[in-house]
């Protein structure tokens, strides 16, 4: 087997991401089939690159050796890919590559810039994982991403990635059945669901550790399920299962969107791009089209209102984001 450009970029995301599924995700690949590439790059290398843990991969010496020979070459094959990319933009007219995680302000944000600019190509990449966007910003492979950040589960920021804070703190609210009890209540404690099974995505970045953070200082222990949100809204309406949501989720038919009281989980929203000189053209109208999109849903979603209408002042502020500093590189 010879070793391709495809090859050291598996490598590259196996490391970086610390676990075979979530650099499956972020190269669009299924976890069986980056885990059997990654046995044959093992088989002709002739050593081991990674450990496997129960907490994820763990890069061995063979595998550092291997990664500072591998890096170099895809920073400059993806330098190569976004020369040529620009390029043919620049023939061609204008793109624009976005990302998100799930949010229902994205079809908004979409319509307005394909409204402000008729003439970009604008597409768009949905991934769970806000690192996994984060680092697309790094590589060339997303010019704009909105992310979120658990509190108390501090996101890797890429060196060259610049940061706003769209809006600083999102209360996170809790979907359950209609038929529980704490339905009843505009305001549900997490005590009244310390009774019931949860389900949470561990694959969205910080979600799992910022909800056992906020169940423990509760006081509670609950049972926990493993799963995505789709089918965390089925289970729910069976009655199955109770499960964190974000504030503009839609309740669907056999189920409540309820706030938590005191906001215990909450999240940063924010936008990512390249900094400085490298942030594509037009970035404020970027921004601000987002915050737009989501002042738009936030309105109008019933539950969402109402506990926005509660806060002093009552509207988060949803100016053009504020810039945070570009981080200084973290060593791998």
């Amino acid at each position: 087997m010879e070793l391709e450009v495809r090859h050291l970029r598996a490598l590259c995301a196996i490391a970086d991401t610390g676990s075979v599924r979530k650099a499956a995700r972020l190269l669009g690949m299924t976890q069986p089939s980056l885990t059997t590439q990654l046995q044959r790059i093992e088989n002709a290398i002739g050593g081991e690159l990674f450990t496997r843990e129960r907490t994820g991969s763990r890069v061995t010496p063979l595998g550092r050796s291997v990664l500072g020979r591998a890096r170099p070459i895809v920073a400059e094959m993806n330098a190569l890919i976004e020369e040529a990319r620009s390029a043919a933009g620049r023939a061609t007219g204008s793109r624009l590559w976005i990302g998100s995680t799930n949010s229902r302000a994205v079809p908004g944000w979409l319509r307005r810039l394909r409204a402000r600019f008729p003439d970009v190509d604008t597409t768009i990449r949905t991934d769970a994982s806000p690192n996994s966007l984060l680092q697309m910003i790094a590589d060339h492979q997303l010019d704009v991403a909105f992310v979120h950040e658990v509190a108390g589960a501090p996101l890797r920021i890429p060196e060259g990635v610049e940061l706003r804070v769209l809006v600083p703190r999102e209360p996170q609210f809790v979907v359950l059945p209609d038929v529980h009890p704490a339905a009843r209540l505009p305001v549900v404690r997490l005590v009244d669901l310390a009774h019931d099974q949860w389900m949470v995505d561990p694959s969205v970045d910080g979600e799992l550790t910022g909800l056992r953070r906020v169940l423990a200082a509760a006081g509670i222990n609950p049972r926990m399920v493993y799963g995505d949100y789709m089918t965390a809204a089925d289970l729910v309406a069976a009655g199955e299962v109770v499960s964190p949501c974000q504030p503009t989720a839609r309740a669907r038919p056999g189920t409540a969107v309820r706030p938590l009281e005191g906001d215990p989980l909450t999240v940063r929203l924010m936008v990512a791009c390249r900094a400085g000189a490298a942030a594509p053209p037009g970035i404020e109208a970027v921004f601000g089209d987002l915050a737009a999109a989501y002042r738009e849903v936030a309105w109008s979603c019933t539950a969402y209102r109402a506990w926005l209408v509660r806060q002093d002042p009552p509207l988060p502020p949803f100016q053009l984001p504020e810039r945070l500093p570009v981080p200084v590189p973290v060593p791998q």
